[in-house]
């Protein structure tokens, strides 16, 4: 794993202190606290998608600024050895395992809206989830192994093959069957 992690934090305080933001209020206009806030910027945590847009709204900015390697406006070519490098996310399993691996397939375009990944869920026994909701869509292909996706009173368990597209406003958690590994595409819609 490369150390894209505290680049991702370390954007988030930078922005938030060149826009002369404290973390005091950044926590009240993101809707969660102080110490959430400080353990992302110092590299302890990184949340799942859900808390990212909401610091992102609160910064005034796309989620994909803190993902963004240049400024290029044309097309972006991904070669796969390019999604080798991944970020880590708990996604809300605890505060500290990290269930997720995020390969951006866009770093190189800016001002893009959507926010493509090739995603690993690692295999994880944790069977409570914290849902989360944020403005958007999001789809997910299933490339391999078996997903479960809470989505508000739902449960939907998908195979390889196996899709979903849905309204992100809606709590939900996308989690590896018991044990089980995945490896899945998805892509993010984030309004701005």
């Amino acid at each position: 794993m490369s150390d894209n992690h505290s680049i991702v934090g370390l954007k988030i305080k930078s922005m938030r202190e060149s826009k002369n933001i404290s973390i005091e209020e950044m926590a009240e206009r993101s809707g969660m606290s102080v110490d959430q806030i400080t353990s992302i910027e110092d590299d302890q945590y990184l949340p799942s998608l859900g808390p990212l847009i909401k610091v992102a709204r609160a910064l005034g900015v796309r989620l994909g600024t803190f993902l963004d390697d240049s400024d290029e406006l044309g097309p972006v070519v991904c070669r796969a050895e390019q999604s080798a490098e991944g970020i880590s996310f708990s996604n809300g399993a605890t505060e500290t395992r990290q269930n997720m691996v995020y390969h951006s397939l866009a770093r190189q375009k800016a001002g893009r809206a959507m926010e493509p990944f090739l995603i690993d869920v690692l295999p994880s026994e944790e069977r409570s989830f914290k849902l989360s909701a944020h403005e958007g869509e999001e789809f997910i292909y299933v490339l391999s192994g078996e997903l479960e996706i809470a989505y508000g009173k739902e449960t939907y368990h998908l195979r390889q093959g196996d899709s979903i597209f849905y309204d992100s406003i809606v709590e939900h958690h996308v989690h590896g069957m018991a044990g089980k590994a995945a490896r899945i595409l998805a892509v993010v819609y984030i309004p701005f």
